[in-house]
C-alpha cells in the first residue's frame, strides 16, 4: 500500500509585480493542482484561482469515495480519471463564461495541471504548458508533453531543448482554460512504485532551469521535498526569475500500516 507526502510553493519571481499563479495540494485525499493564469489586468490571477477552486472542490468531494482503479470499457479510464476531465471541464466553463461576461475578466486562461493518486495508480491531466516530470530510480522523465507552439518544434526537431527555452515564442500556448467553451485535456495514467519522487510546476522553472539541473536538485534532496522545492524555486531566480515560479512534489512511499482511506483502493 502507497502514501503521499506532498510539498507546494510558489513564488512571484524577480520581475513579476504579481503572482498569477494558484496552486492546492492534500496528501490525504491524494490529489494536487497547479494553474498559471494569463490575460488582462489580474485577469490571470482570476482565472488560475477558479480552476484551482473548481478542480479542487469537485476532487474533494469525490476522491474519498473513489472504487478500486479499473479501467471503464466505455470510456478506456478510470473512474478517477474521469472525474479529473470531467473537473477540469467544469473549470473550463466557468473561466470562459466569467472572461465572456465580465470586461475586465476579458482574455484571461490559464494553464491547469492535475495530479490524482489512488492506491498504486496515478491520473494526471493537463492543459497547457505546465508540465510533470517524474524521478524514477535517479532517471528524470517527462510525464506530460507541453502544449505550446516550441514544443511542437522540438518534436519535429526543428529546435532543441535549449533553443526552446530561449525562443521568443516559447510562452505561446496552443491550449489554455476559458480560452473557447470546449477543452480537451491530455490524461495519462500509471502505476507509481515507493521512492518515485513527482514534480509539477509551471513554466517559470521550466523556462530557465534545464531537466539535468531539475533531476539533479531532485537526486541531491530527495529526502526532502520543502529543501528540493526551495533549491528549485532559487535557481529559477538566479536565473532571471522572469516569471511566476510554482512547485508541487508529490513522494510515493511504502505505506507501514493500511489506513481506512486508501484501504478502500484496494483490489479485492
Amino acid at each position: 500500500m502507497m502514501s503521499y507526502e506532498m510539498h507546494a510553493m510558489t513564488d512571484v519571481g524577480i520581475r513579476r509585480q504579481h503572482n498569477e499563479d494558484c496552486v492546492s495540494a492534500s496528501a490525504e485525499l491524494g490529489f494536487a493542482v497547479l494553474a498559471d493564469g494569463m490575460g488582462g489586468y489580474n485577469a490571470g490571477e482570476v482565472a488560475s484561482s477558479m480552476a484551482v477552486e473548481i478542480i479542487g472542490k469537485a476532487l474533494k468531494a469525490r476522491m474519498p469515495d473513489m472504487p478500486p482503479a479499473q479501467i471503464n470499457a466505455q470510456t478506456g479510464f478510470t473512474e478517477a480519471s474521469m472525474l479529473v476531465r470531467q473537473s477540469i471541464e467544469a473549470a473550463n466553463e466557468a473561466i470562459f463564461t466569467a472572461a465572456q461576461s465580465k470586461p475586465e475578466c476579458a482574455g484571461m486562461g490559464t494553464t491547469v495541471l492535475v495530479a490524482a493518486f489512488y492506491g498504486e495508480h496515478i491520473t494526471a491531466a493537463h492543459v497547457g504548458d505546465s508540465r510533470m516530470y517524474r524521478l524514477r530510480d535517479n532517471l528524470l522523465s517527462h510525464v506530460t508533453e507541453d502544449h505550446s507552439l516550441v514544443h511542437e518544434q522540438v518534436r519535429r526537431g526543428l529546435l532543441t531543448a535549449d533553443d526552446a527555452r530561449n525562443s521568443r515564442i516559447k510562452n505561446l500556448v496552443t491550449r489554455a482554460l476559458g480560452v473557447e467553451l470546449g477543452v480537451e485535456p491530455d490524461l495519462v495514467e500509471d502505476m507509481v512504485r515507493p521512492d518515485d519522487i513527482y514534480l509539477m510546476s509551471s513554466d517559470g522553472l521550466t523556462d530557465v532551469v534545464s531537466d539535468e539541473a531539475i533531476a539533479e536538485v531532485l537526486r541531491r534532496c530527495c529526502s526532502s521535498l520543502e529543501k528540493a522545492g526551495q533549491l528549485l524555486i532559487d535557481m529559477a531566480n538566479k536565473a532571471g526569475g522572469p516569471d511566476n515560479i510554482s512547485i508541487i512534489l508529490v513522494k510515493i512511499t511504502q505505506a507501514k500500516a493500511d489506513s481506512g482511506f486508501f484501504s478502500r483502493f484496494l483490489k479485492k
